[in-house]
């Protein structure tokens, strides 16, 4: 799976003008299954994301999880993340097919849970429209390949 972390003081989501996902300060994770993961990466990058110390302790240094920090998580499902760049018109033919995809993250919402950390989600295979408020900023890309 591939995941792309943005330290966020706040985050939303809307659908045809609608809120469906919010969150305060914690993370907006935009998030991809690729062809061939399967829950074992869901729960293996919910793991590494609840134990990511990037936020501030006292001493300003980046040293506390969102767990340590009793914050929130705006998950939103990411298919482009998945983009093959080699040409000018970028591929997707890597990304899970959306069945598959779909299942996958939310598995990858429900693990985060797991670990303790609050979740809420866009909305699978829709367009969406994405507000954030990037705190530092501080932005991660994360790749089960590579954890």
């Amino acid at each position: 799976m591939r995941a792309v972390l943005q330290r966020v003081t706040r985050a939303a989501v809307h659908v045809d003008g609608e809120l469906v996902g919010e969150t305060g300060k914690g993370f907006l994770i935009l998030v991809c299954a690729m062809g061939g993961d399967s829950e074992i990466q869901a729960e293996k990058l919910a793991a590494k994301v609840a134990k990511l110390r990037v936020f501030k302790d006292d001493q300003g240094k980046m040293n506390l999880s969102i767990r340590d920090i009793g914050g929130s998580v705006l998950v939103v499902s990411q298919f482009t993340l998945a983009a093959d760049l080699r040409g000018n018109r970028p591929g997707f033919s890597t990304a899970a097919p959306p069945g598959e995809g779909e299942r996958l993250y939310l598995h990858f919402a429900r693990a985060l849970e797991n670990q303790g950390v609050p979740v809420a989600t866009g909305r699978f295979g829709a367009d969406m429209a994405v507000s954030l408020v990037n705190d530092g900023p501080v932005t991660i890309w994360m790749d089960t390949d590579a954890l």
